[in-house]
């Protein structure tokens, strides 16, 4: 089977990390909410405001953890990559990719640099299995592409 060429620009985002932490999301915003509701007025007229503060405190780091995998992504444009790991986003240019690799039980997808670092690419989970290879592929492919020959 001959997977077509990959286009630019294109992004890659992980599918299975997403989905769950959504789905695991909107069940716990639900149960949160409905244990709120059933605990009654008296319950909740107990709740000091410090009390209530700290859960909506609670809420917003789960919402932040939520938002920053949901903003993981791998962007490749003719300039280069553009590597989003939660809050922090990495611009590369083609010429410092060297290599993109998925070592055998990593949980993501990481580039090999040439000021020789490395810099690891949430937005490519191994947990995705297939989508996970064939995106690591086709940025090899976008690598080889992309890099001048090297001449004697």
């Amino acid at each position: 089977m001959s997977r077509q060429p990959v286009t630019v620009p294109h992004t890659w985002r992980p599918f299975g990390a997403r989905l769950v932490g959504t789905v695991l999301g909107v069940m716990l915003l639900a149960l949160v909410i409905a244990v709120w509701i059933l605990f009654g007025p008296d319950v909740r007229s107990r709740f000091s405001p410090f009390q209530k503060g700290t859960l909506v405190f609670l809420g917003s780091i789960a919402l932040a953890v939520w938002f920053a995998l949901m903003r993981s992504r791998v962007s490749a444009t003719e300039r280069g990559l553009e590597v989003v790991n939660g809050y922090r986003r990495y611009d590369l240019e083609w010429s410092q990719v060297i290599a993109v690799n998925m070592r055998r039980g990593a949980p993501w997808a990481g580039f090999d640099l040439s000021d020789g670092t490395s810099l690891s690419a949430i937005g490519i989970q191994s947990s995705d299995g297939a989508m996970a290879i064939n995106a690591v592929k086709e940025i090899r492919r976008l690598i080889d592409e992309h890099t001048p020959p090297v001449s004697d």
